[in-house]
């Protein structure tokens, strides 16, 4: 389990250097410990991880804290709530760099390619806290219709925390890898409370040269296809591929009227029944009104069912160049960008991740802090299904994703492991377990 001990040394050299607003020689437990205390629960999808493990600790003298995770002491939750709460989400960047590093090493990173060499990242906004009663200095806030006081209906002030997430997707591709977050909230100096908009054009400014090397084409809803975010994708040396509703790009509509447009059609067979799949393009049409306008390429699909209906229409903007030979390819990576709702909203929020859940708020940090391990416990799980031998075969063996981290639960509450690769091949029947238990 190489690919595993190397994300999770990287981790903990990261969580190493956080910093530390103890003072004295009250350090009882070290920041490693503390983060990797953390981002333990979220990669075993347990809250109760920690406390199975310190009741193991007490009857064995070690637990799998340690053996797996490479701790040398376990923190109370508060304590790690605590100790948290102060860290900016962004020390633990450099984790996704050795997320995206272990699956070039692998050759994972090949299937997500598309269009040549590029490779496509999804952006999207997502909620992951909202209270009426709960608040910090970095949440957003709306006005909600609150309850009848004295006959008048009075608003409430509902506290809330969101974030742009990033993750790389291919169409066809059954895994999504999260990347860094940049998280919504009040910005300094800045009079307008902050949105989503400006919130992806930090993380292009942040990340986008970093990535430039993977030549990334960034994909997004109709929020993106505005000339800001396009020009930023631009400037750090990217591509995008963005949703364009004809509603919300009048300029653009008015180029596309009364043009006869070239057109390619193809033909799919979806079970018994065939359906026409129609393309049409324009090339160098202005985005906006204005002398400043950034000229793009338009492109639409339209899936036809056999009945002559249309099942499905959708279009989106580009800087990338269109012919009959690339806008095919061209709009299945522009409808990709779904998977990052329903293959890593949905998952993060209902497959065991459970990132809507309050694991703590705290008063600075805490709650970006922790939704930025939990993404991190994604990432891991999704580079091991892609690129580690022993995790992939405890997962044949087992059958089903939620079966394997029950089971995954289960033992480590009672056994202690040597390593990751005893425990998986253990899951996987290759090896017996150990014959310390409980």
């Amino acid at each position: 389990m190489e690919t595993l001990d190397r994300l999770l040394g990287s981790l903990r050299e990261c969580c190493a250097e956080l910093p530390d607003k103890r003072t004295g020689k009250n350090g009882h437990y070290g920041m490693a410990d503390i983060g990797l205390a953390a981002f333990s629960v979220f990669f075993m999808q347990s809250p109760s991880f920690l406390a199975h493990q310190q009741h193991l600790a007490q009857g064995q003298g070690r637990s799998n804290c340690e053996t797996l995770f490479g701790m040398t002491a376990i923190p109370s939750d508060n304590h790690i709530r605590a100790m948290l709460d102060p860290v900016g989400p962004e020390r633990f960047h450099p984790v996704f760099a050795a997320v995206i590093a272990e699956l070039e090493r692998s050759g994972g990173l090949a299937a997500f390619r598309r269009l040549g060499e590029h490779v496509l990242i999804a952006l999207d906004g997502t909620e992951y806290f909202r209270s009426a009663k709960l608040s910090c200095a970095n949440c957003s806030t709306r006005a909600r219709a609150g309850e009848r006081t004295s006959g008048a209906l009075r608003d409430k002030t509902e506290s809330f925390h969101s974030a742009v997430i990033a993750a790389l997707v291919a169409p066809g591709h059954a895994r999504v890898v999260p990347l860094e977050p940049e998280f919504i909230g009040p910005q300094d100096g800045a009079a307008k409370q902050d949105c989503e908009s400006r919130a992806a054009r930090r993380w292009l400014a942040a990340h986008g040269p970093r990535y430039a090397r993977l030549a990334p084409i960034y994909l997004g809803d109709d929020l993106y296809s505005r000339q800001p975010v396009c020009a930023a994708v631009l400037a750090t040396g990217g591509h995008f591929l963005f949703v364009c509703k004809p509603d919300s790009h009048p300029t653009l509509q008015e180029y596309l009227t009364g043009i006869e447009l070239p057109e390619h059609v193809e033909r799919h067979k979806h079970g018994r029944e065939r359906f026409v799949y129609r393309y049409r393009w324009l090339a160098a049409a202005p985005l906006r009104d204005g002398k400043d306008a950034l000229t793009v390429n338009w492109l639409s699909i339209e899936i036809v069912n056999p009945a002559g209906k249309v099942t499905y229409r959708n279009s989106f903007v580009t800087d990338l160049a269109i012919d009959a030979s690339t806008v095919a390819e061209l709009a299945a990576c522009g409808r990709a960008r779904w998977k990052i709702e329903n293959e890593t909203f949905n998952v993060l929020k209902t497959k065991g991740y459970h990132l809507e859940h309050n694991f703590g708020h705290g008063r600075d940090n805490l709650a970006a802090v922790l939704a930025t391990l939990n993404l991190l416990a994604f990432a891991c799980h999704t580079v091991c299904d892609l690129a580690a031998v022993a995790w992939q075969q405890a997962m044949a063996t087992l059958g089903r994703r939620t079966r394997f981290f029950e089971t995954l639960r289960s033992l480590t509450g009672y056994m202690i492991f040597p390593s990751w690769l005893d425990l998986l091949e253990t899951l996987a029947f290759a090896r017996p377990p150990p014959p310390a238990a409980l």
